[in-house]
């Protein structure tokens, strides 16, 4: 089992992630009835958590890195911190990069996803923070392992995948995703090689979508003519003779 997982990303209608890239709203449109859109949406899913990728959580999380001393040996199993009900933000870290300084961000429990080959001073630094963490294989590349540990060890049902690109591609290529939530705002990047709300980084060729179909359930115009688009992932019909 593992949670049922929703990959909730705003964009540009050119498919960009950086709303800091994008066109200003027209004359008489409320950026920032724009810019309250994505967590009015994120919340009505009712999730328990939110995940993203090593390079957004470093720029959520903004800690300093400390020295540890004689650090002891850990076991390389999950450790859960005083989660205290509140929701989960989860940090996809392999390599341990991401400092905290504290359990949360933003008010949410931080459970940072990493490799086993992790330090044993990375993880003292976590538990003296109070932040949770898991195990993805020796890499941290293990993300349906995740996934399950994230269902079994903290009860989570329904996660809120955020990016960016490269970890939303991971995520379709391992089948975790069962839905997108697309926020699309009146808006455009324009320049060439930004990255997208899917950016996979495989083998040359490779097609990370390949056997998936996408199904619309919903389209609704919010606010300022942004436009919410919900689609369910599912197997795609075998090809016709």
């Amino acid at each position: 089992m593992r949670p049922h997982t929703i990959c909730h990303m705003i964009t540009s209608i050119d498919g960009r992630l950086y709303p800091s890239r994008f066109t200003r709203a027209a004359e008489g449109v409320s950026a920032e009835a724009l810019r309250g859109h994505y967590e009015n949406v994120a919340e009505s899913f009712e999730a328990e958590g939110w995940m993203v990728g090593r390079r957004t959580m470093s720029e959520i999380a903004k800690g300093s890195e400390r020295s540890i001393a004689d650090a002891p040996a850990l076991p390389r199993e999950p450790h859960v911190g005083n989660r205290n009900a509140r929701k989960l933000a989860i940090a996809i870290d392999p390599s341990g990069r991401v400092h905290y300084g504290r359990d949360n961000v933003g008010g949410d429990h931080v459970v940072a996803i990493l490799g086993e080959q992790i330090s044993d001073a990375y993880l003292v630094e976590l538990r003296e923070d109070g932040v949770s963490y898991l195990f993805a294989g020796s890499d941290g590349h293990d993300l349906p392992k995740a996934m399950e540990q994230l269902a079994s060890v903290f009860g989570v049902k329904k996660l809120l995948l955020e990016g960016g690109g490269t970890i939303n591609g991971a995520f379709l290529r391992h089948r975790l995703i069962d839905e997108f939530s697309t926020l699309i705002s009146p808006a455009v990047d324009g320049a060439a090689g930004s990255d997208s709300i899917v950016d996979y980084r495989g083998p040359e060729g490779e097609r990370p979508g390949a056997g998936q179909a996408l199904r619309l359930i919903s389209c609704e115009t919010l606010e300022g003519g942004m436009v919410w688009l919900r689609h369910k992932v599912e197997e795609a019909p075998a090809a016709s003779a």
